[in-house]
């Protein structure tokens, strides 16, 4: 369905036999199967996975510090990358129609959501919207990492043009962008270095069966293995595929679709206030710090009491 379309069943959207505003969270559809796919240390707290999303939805829950849990990794590197690729790999024959990428913390500076809400965002998914596309950044916004995060071929640096022949570099000596061409042509061998990388942060999103399955089980494997053995450390790593996972399945490597059509299609959200292509008022805003304050989201940057009126805590 194409964005115009969407727009003209605005302000009542039906979707699944309900029908609600264009505001209101759009519950999913629950003949479709999801799986909810976390990345977690064992201190988050990841009981609103369990309890406040649909029941049809089935949680698989990966601990990387636990060994001794349901789900683990066998290497805890390359952060939320190194469950992911675990994930598809144990799964890929099996796969449900849809598979969601999240990390553990509900609440977060970088949910796409006014109170940085990730169960918010994951209850008005629109489920088809995903069928049809195959792919989906859970973000619509395009701050940070649209229109163009990464320009590989220009931002190499000579000192790290090989990085496995040099010293085992560290956060403080090596970007992302540095070494990103040579890690594009390591795990994506005889594929064109993009000159440009685009996609809005930071490694949440939603995949079709189909969507993973352009590529072999053998591609995951081998990228898995690559995270395991790269000298690059855990933020790095964990970076380089955090701007590549939209391209293993199958996006342009500039992946910015105009926010209001993405929070129109994907969230059902199709009448919010003064929309461009990179965002819309009131939607999102990039805070100054990364950590959230204490008591949120009943309390808010300078301790005042904030009016919260979403999901139940």
């Amino acid at each position: 369905m194409s964005f115009s379309q969407l727009k003209r069943r605005s302000p009542l959207i039906p979707l699944g036999g309900i029908v609600a505003s264009a505001h209101d969270v759009l519950p999913p559809q629950p003949t479709h199967q999801v799986s909810v796919v976390v990345a977690s240390l064992k201190r988050d707290n990841t009981s609103w996975i369990r309890e406040q999303l649909p029941r049809s939805w089935k949680p698989s829950i990966y601990v990387v510090d636990d060994p001794k849990a349901d789900l683990t990794v066998p290497l805890n590197k390359g952060r939320e990358a190194m469950v992911y690729l675990t994930y598809i790999i144990a799964n890929y024959d099996a796969l449900p129609p849809v598979s969601l990428f999240i990390h553990a913390s509900r609440f977060a500076w970088h949910n796409d959501n006014p109170d940085y809400d990730s169960l918010a965002s994951l209850l008005s998914l629109n489920i088809p919207y995903i069928l049809e596309r195959g792919y989906a950044n859970l973000r619509c916004v395009w701050v940070l990492g649209c229109p163009a995060e990464l320009r590989p071929l220009a931002d190499v640096n000579p000192v790290w043009e090989d990085y496995r022949k040099s010293h085992p570099p560290n956060k403080h000596e090596v970007t992302t962008k540095e070494v990103y061409k040579q890690a594009f042509g390591e795990l994506l061998p005889g594929e064109t270095v993009p000159e440009v990388v685009g996609v809005s942060c930071c490694a949440q999103f939603a995949v079709s069966k189909e969507g993973i399955r352009r590529r072999r089980k053998e591609d995951y494997v081998r990228w898995r293995n690559w995270l395991i053995e790269t000298p690059l450390v855990d933020e790095v790593s964990g970076r380089v595929l955090e701007y590549m996972w939209h391209i293993m399945f199958g996006q342009k490597a500039v992946f910015c679709p105009s926010a209001e059509e993405c929070y129109c299609g994907l969230y059902g959200m199709c009448n919010l206030r003064q929309c461009s292509e990179r965002g819309c008022e009131g939607q999102y805003t990039l805070p100054k710090v990364a950590t959230l304050p204490q008591g949120w989201p009943l309390i808010g940057w300078e301790g005042e009491e904030r009016n919260y009126s979403g999901p139940a805590l």
